[in-house]
């Protein structure tokens, strides 16, 4: 048997291989290979992002006076409310302490009306002078209302009756127990006895 004819062979495989080199060209060009166009970059909306309108000048300054002005109020109110819970401590201190010299002062009583023999009688007397002193010393000074016009603010009224002769209606007629202040202001209030008009009208 003859071979083929080496022509007509070359001439059969020359079809295949110019097919063989379009595959390759349509594959390299789906690749990713110079025609197709690139992706945008990475950083594009970020940099969208950053070109949102800026914040002036003026903007930031006045951000940062609301701030600063906040902060202050912030400690104003701070400073308040310390200053208020240590005065609410020392005035319940205080206020035990005017309980005690009651105290002392409602046994002092007793005793001189027991007939107590005089140097316990000037001892306790003693004590209860240096704790008023004390008191004094804080700025806080007992009161004895008697015969002053009735003020809610210093006095508590336990109780009314009808006007005594020669008393105005509101004026205070008996004092059950004396009030105190401090620096003007009321510690503890008095509690009286107000005087009202005959037939119970009230002052």
């Amino acid at each position: 048997m003859k071979d083929k004819d080496p022509v007509k062979a070359r001439g059969q495989e020359a079809p295949g291989s110019s097919g063989r080199e379009e595959v390759l060209s349509s594959e390299s060009e789906s690749s990713g290979e110079p025609g197709i166009a690139p992706e945008p970059a990475a950083g594009a909306e970020s940099a969208l992002a950053a070109g949102e309108v800026p914040v002036s000048a003026e903007g930031l300054r006045d951000r940062w006076l609301r701030a600063e002005a906040e902060l202050q109020n912030f400690r104003r109110r701070a400073q308040r409310d310390l200053e208020e819970a240590r005065r609410f401590t020392e005035e319940r201190v205080l206020l035990e302490m005017i309980s005690m010299l009651d105290d002392l002062e409602r046994g002092l009583e007793s005793a001189r009306e027991a007939g107590a023999p005089d140097p316990w009688v000037q001892g306790v007397q003693l004590v209860a002078q240096r704790m008023g002193d004390y008191l004094a010393g804080l700025g806080i000074t007992p009161t004895h209302p008697l015969g002053e016009r009735f003020d809610p603010e210093f006095h508590e009224a336990l109780l009314e009756v009808d006007a005594p002769p020669g008393t105005e209606p509101g004026e205070i007629v008996q004092v059950v127990r004396k009030g105190y202040r401090r620096n003007g202001r009321a510690l503890r209030a008095a509690r009286v006895v107000v005087a009202r008009r005959p037939g119970g009208e009230g002052h």
